[in-house]
Parts: C-alpha cells; structure tokens; sequence
C-alpha cells in the first residue's frame, strides 16, 4: 500500500488518499523504454500538428494568458514549482501530433503526463525524487477513457535519459525546469503585499540532491543542462521542437538573466532558437507588492516568464 497527496478542487487543503500499489510504469526492452511514438491522426505529412487553421491563427501570438482550473496543483507543500495544465497542453499540441512521443527531463508533479493524456499523445516523465514520481502516477491514476497513447514516470537523473530511446523517436522535449538556485534561499517576499505569509523565511527547494540543479548558482547550472541537453538533442527528429519555460530573478540588487544564458549554451551544443513567447502570468497573480519603489525601478519576474522553443536544425 503507498500514499500520495493531491490538491482538492479549492487546492487550499491537502488530502492523503490510501492507493493500491502500481505497478512499475515502465516496461523496458534492455534499457529502453517500450513506448511508441508514431504519429496516430491522419494529418497530412508536412503539418508540425493536429490544429486547424483558426487554431494556428490564435497560436501566433507571441504573449500567452493561462488560468488554472480545479485540477491544478496550487499547494507549494505539494510541489513549490508547478504550470498550469493549459501551458503544457498548448505547447504539446503545437509541436506534436496524436501518438507521438513527448519527453519531460524535470516532470515534478506530472503536469505534462497529464496534459499528454488528455491529448493522445505519448509521454515519458523523469524526475530525481521519488515522492514527485508517486504523485505524477497518482494523478495519471484519474485516466482519460478516450486516451490511446501510453504516460510513464519515472525516477531518474536527466543526464541518464537517453539511454531509454533509440535516437530521432523524440517529436517534443517540454519542459519548465529548476531555475538555478532560485527557491534555494529564505523567501523574503519582498515582491508580495502580504509578506507576513506561510512561505516567509522559508527553503522552498526541491531537494538538497548535489545532482539537483535547482541548488546550483547560474554558472555551474547552464554548464550541466548544456550537458543534459546535448544528451537529448539526438532523440529528436530533425525539425522537432524543444521548449523551455524559464524565467529571469534578482539576487543582490542583479538581474540573474537565465534565459539569455540557457539560449546561449542550448546554442553552442547544437539547438537553433526559434521563437521566445512571454508566458504573462499577470492575470493568475494575486496582491502583487511594491518591489523597488521609490528609486529602484524593477520588473518584477512572479508577473511573466519566457517559453523558449528550439529545435534540432535539419542537419543536425
């Protein structure tokens, strides 16, 4: 018998649910994984996805507004890091086509397994901690009676991925990972109205794991997803996409810029950038504080972050 946590519908309480034991989710051949990950709509074959042309009209827009709904994990006791269900369910559908194979190295709480479900297609999750690995099963445990494709999580370093797929199997790696040592510090809530709440002066990192990147500083950080990413650049078809949500943060009076420093390595091991859309997060943020005010004009980064969408060029 195992126990997982979940978010009720309000996400303002915290409930322990008893689950019968899973089995392993995944099924390996050697070390890779028994997943597919071809294409299972009848899609011409140049279409990069499944939408139709009103779809693709609305998707131009480089600036993005998302709501969370009531099966969103809000609680950070759960998880201090999560995306909305509608973020990962706009990318996937964007840059992949029903029964392809869609990977996240830094699944947390599942959030892309579940949007994956929900659109047919193929998803494999990894994720350092056992305790995230267990609430992305639980949550897939809800499964969609129309889903066709297969979602797996498992506990793994994001350096190890590739051994588990033969190469150019990959139509999207999506990720929103640890943002260096952002959370590895006291909160001090400087950017809240209500600073005097439950998350002041408290550590609210994913582990203390050397092997975890959200406990290293921006230097060592970029070095080792270069080394990640360059690892996975081979499991993608040539022409497929890439997806990083990040955003930028201040550390002593500076601004720590993430995303030119991700954009620049990803490039240097063989990415291409094609786009940058600003996630503006404006709408889901509450009693935002004044930060900086009155002679230190600062744009605070709880209100937008960056979705930052490479691809493997042709010939790669």
């Amino acid at each position: 018998m195992t126990k997982a946590v979940y978010a009720t519908d309000e996400n303002k309480k915290v409930k322990k649910k008893s689950v019968k034991s899973v089995k392993e989710s995944i099924v390996a051949y050697g070390t890779k994984l028994d997943i597919a990950s071809v294409r299972t709509c009848k899609c011409p074959p140049t279409h990069i996805n499944c939408m139709t042309a009103k779809e693709w009209l609305k998707s131009q827009i480089g600036v993005w507004q998302f709501f969370y709904e009531s099966r969103d994990i809000r609680d950070k006791s759960i998880h201090p890091a999560t995306f909305p269900i509608a973020l990962a369910k706009k990318v996937i559908a964007l840059f992949t086509h029903e029964g392809e194979l869609v990977i996240d190295p830094f699944v947390g709480s599942g959030t892309t397994l579940v949007a994956a479900q929900e659109l047919n297609r193929n998803a494999a999750g990894f994720d350092l901690q056992e305790k995230y690995i267990e609430l992305c099963r639980e949550r897939l445990s809800n499964s969609n009676l129309f889903n066709k494709a297969q979602q797996l999580a498992k506990q793994e370093d994001a350096k190890n991925i590739s051994k588990y797929f033969k190469p150019e199997t990959v139509s999207l790696i999506w990720t929103s990972p640890p943002y260096a040592n952002l959370l590895n510090r006291e909160r001090k809530n400087k950017s809240r109205r209500d600073r005097k709440n439950e998350q002041l002066g408290k550590v609210e990192q994913y582990s203390q794991d050397e092997r975890d990147i959200g406990t290293m500083a921006l230097e060592e950080y970029t070095k080792v997803m270069g080394d990640i990413y360059e690892g996975l650049l081979p499991l993608l078809r040539p022409k497929a996409h890439c997806v990083i949500n990040v955003p930028d943060m201040w550390w002593e009076n500076q601004r720590i810029t993430i995303h030119v420093s991700l954009i620049e390595e990803l490039r240097r091991r063989g990415y291409e950038l094609r786009n940058i859309i600003i996630w503006d997060r404006t709408n889901i943020v509450n009693k935002v504080g004044i930060f900086g005010w009155p002679s230190n004009y600062i744009t605070m980064g709880v209100t937008f972050e960056y979705l930052l969408d490479f691809w493997r060029p042709p010939h790669k």
